[in-house]
C-alpha cells in the first residue's frame, strides 16, 4: 500500500441542531461521534471550518474528525476549509454519510465515484475543485419506496428496530478505522463487507 492511502480526515455528514439529531440523515454525525468517544476526542466549534472538529490518534495515525456545521448542503465549505489549511488532498479524506440504496445495518467503504444524488457529496465534489477520489463510508438507512418521500424519510428518526442495525453497522465500521487510516484498505474491506453488520 502507497502512503496515499493513509486518511488524515474523516468526515461525518449531517445537519446540526437538535430537531435533526439521530435522525437518518445525520449517520455521518453519528460515526464520527462513535470515533470521538473511542479515541477520546474532544470536540470544538470552530467558525474558520464552519463545524465542529477534533484530532484524535487512530492506530499510530493523527487524523481530524469533523462535522460540518453548515447543514448538509452546504458540507463542502466547511470540508474545503479544514482541507486546505491542514493541506490534506482529497484522497486522504474519507466522508461518512447516509445512504439510501443499502439497507439500514449495511456499511460499504467506497473509494471515490460520482455524489449519487447525496446533496452532501455533491457540495463537497463542488468545494474541493470537482475532484471526486475522497473516499466514502457509505451507512445504508434504507429506501422509503418513492423518491417523493426520501426528503421526509432522511429527517426522520428510523424504527427502532432499523436504529439498532445503524448503530451495530457505525459499530462494526467504527471497529475497521485502524486498517482504514493506516491504508489496509483491501483487509478493512473484505472484514467490513463480510462481517454480519456490514
Amino acid at each position: 500500500m502507497s502512503h496515499s492511502d493513509h486518511i488524515r480526515l474523516i468526515v461525518g455528514l449531517g445537519n446540526p441542531g437538535p430537531q435533526y439529531d439521530r435522525t437518518r440523515h445525520n449517520a455521518g454525525f453519528d460515526f464520527v461521534d462513535r470515533l470521538a468517544n473511542l479515541w477520546h476526542g474532544q470536540w470544538k466549534a470552530d467558525k474558520k471550518y464552519a463545524g465542529e472538529w477534533c484530532l484524535v490518534n487512530i492506530g499510530q495515525q493523527p487524523v481530524w474528525l469533523l462535522k460540518p456545521m453548515t447543514f448538509m448542503n452546504r458540507s463542502g465549505q466547511s470540508v474545503a476549509a479544514l482541507a486546505n489549511f491542514y493541506k490534506v488532498p482529497p484522497h486522504e479524506i474519507l466522508v461518512a454519510h447516509d445512504e439510501l440504496d443499502l439497507p439500514a445495518g449495511v456499511a460499504r467503504l467506497k473509494k471515490g465515484g460520482g455524489h449519487g444524488g447525496h446533496n452532501g457529496l455533491r457540495d463537497i465534489i463542488a468545494q474541493l475543485g470537482n475532484v471526486r477520489d475522497f473516499h466514502r463510508l457509505r451507512l445504508g438507512i434504507g429506501h422509503p419506496g418513492t423518491a417523493n418521500e426520501v426528503v421526509n424519510y432522511v429527517l426522520t428518526k428510523a424504527a427502532p428496530a432499523d436504529q439498532t442495525r445503524i448503530d451495530d453497522a457505525i459499530a462494526a465500521a467504527a471497529s475497521e478505522m485502524v486498517r482504514v487510516c493506516n491504508g489496509e484498505w483491501a483487509q478493512a474491506m473484505n472484514s467490513l463487507h463480510s462481517s454480519k453488520a456490514g
